[in-house]
């Protein structure tokens, strides 16, 4: 197929750039169809099976109200998990950050040694870290809360640094100049500048922690996780509907409150 030119009013002739999409079209749609084959997707399976979701889920609910009393205890244990290995992680995110960004700190082999290893802390599976710490603590939520920390300390650190790194350093430069260390300068010219964006980020990385302590029981790490995977494993399915429905509140509830923050502080 030839290209078009036109010919503008100005005079100037341009030729007409050919459409990208439908090739683009064309490549997702050999892979959708490779990976379709590799995961041994298929739709007859899904239209014939399909309905055992519902069958499963109508099960759950109505929940068994009298369940209750036995969630309150590892509701709790999951909470404390989240909250502390997000707190925690959430301040050691920092001094990692700083020695990762470019722009602070000028050796180029210190700042990318500490990129590497928030880069590998961040490849690790949170689940497969509990995994390990239950062998090193023993089961638990120390092993959850090691868990959340770790993943904490990644995922906060590599957007700090990040967010450090496209700062404007003219300030900071400034101070400098005016006698102020390395710190102050970094007290006074970049840590007003990232501070919301860090506070936000670590509330959001406590709402996805939440929703990952609670599956680490299957491991052994405590929470709500255990009692999930009991349930589970004895096809006691009223009990699962209460477990899920008071984390879907207290997710729910976390949520509203994070998110009313965030907004304080943009």
């Amino acid at each position: 197929m030839r290209k078009r030119t036109l010919t503008l009013p100005n005079g100037k002739v341009v030729t007409e750039q050919r459409s990208k999409v439908p090739l683009i079209c064309a490549i997702l749609l050999v892979f959708i169809i490779v990976a379709m084959r590799v995961t041994h997707f298929s739709f007859r399976t899904l239209a014939t099976n399909g309905h055992q979701f519902f069958v499963i889920l109508g099960a759950m609910f109505p929940p068994h109200l009298d369940f209750l009393n036995r969630v309150w205890q590892p509701l709790f244990d999951t909470i404390k998990m989240s909250f502390l290995g997000s707190l925690l992680g959430a301040l050691v995110a920092v001094p990692l950050a700083v020695l990762s960004a470019t722009n602070i700190v000028k050796s180029k082999l210190l700042s990318g040694f500490f990129k590497l290893v928030l880069s590998i802390m961040r490849t690790l599976p949170t689940i497969v870290m509990a995994l390990i710490a239950t062998f090193i603590f023993g089961l638990g939520t120390m092993a959850g809360t090691l868990a959340i920390f770790i993943f904490t300390v990644s995922y906060v650190g590599k957007l700090t640094y990040e967010q450090i790194e496209s700062l404007d350093m003219g300030t900071f430069e400034a101070l400098e100049s005016l006698g102020l260390t390395r710190l102050q300068a970094f007290r006074y010219g970049i840590v007003p500048q990232i501070l919301p964006t860090y506070l936000s980020t670590s509330l959001f990385s406590f709402e996805g922690n939440l929703r990952y302590a609670a599956i680490l029981g299957y491991v052994g790490a405590g929470g709500l996780g255990i009692i999930l995977n009991e349930q589970l494993g004895w096809r006691d399915y009223g009990n699962v509907g209460m477990i899920l429905t008071v984390l879907i509140v207290t997710v729910g509830l976390i949520e509203l409150i994070s998110q009313t923050a965030r907004q304080k502080l943009q």
